[in-house]
């Protein structure tokens, strides 16, 4: 599952990821969010949660699934940690491109975390946000992998790749 970042679309979501994970053989669900960005970003969980659940359901009923990631661009990153971290009992790992915060409602299981973060990014500054994050779910015990890289806010292929193997392991 792949969130785009505020204002994003689905469509935005899968030009970012889907050609690099179709290759890896892996299935992307790319929801939109209900309003500009996703409800735990806004306020709190609640519509999106609603719909993300549904489309799941459907996902799992009509296709063999075998392992799960969330992943995300900017709010959507924040909201894949979020949700992933409460829900590391279904995602084995969470994939954060460029994330703001992790605020999950409970923490489940032991997802892998991998993260990236632009060091000149403006709209989610890395100090604040990338690098505090890796440190503060390294203290927590995550198994963290953070990749920092000269640019802004932004998804880099090879950074989708990199993702792609820390969650699926190298191409074979």
């Amino acid at each position: 599952m792949f969130f785009h970042g505020a204002g994003g679309t689905a469509a935005q979501s899968l030009a970012a990821v889907g050609d690099l994970a179709a290759a890896r053989g892996a299935l992307v669900l790319a929801p939109s969010s209900v309003a500009s960005t996703w409800d735990l970003v806004a306020g709190g969980l609640g519509r999106d949660v609603a719909v993300l659940d549904a489309a799941l359901e459907q996902v799992f009923a009509r296709q063999p699934i075998t392992r799960v990631a969330f992943g995300g661009f900017s709010d959507g990153a924040s909201y894949a940690l979020s949700l992933g971290l409460a829900n590391g009992d279904l995602a084995e790992a969470v994939l954060a491109f460029s994330p703001g915060f992790a605020s999950p409602p409970r923490r489940v299981g032991r997802p892998r975390v991998w993260i990236a973060h632009g060091s000149a990014d403006r709209v989610l500054p890395v100090e604040r946000c990338g690098r505090r994050l890796a440190r503060a779910l390294g203290a927590a015990d995550y198994d963290v992998t953070y990749e920092e890289f000269d640019g802004g806010h932004v998804v880099r292929h090879q950074d989708v790749t990199a993702a792609l193997t820390t969650w699926l392991g190298a191409p074979g």
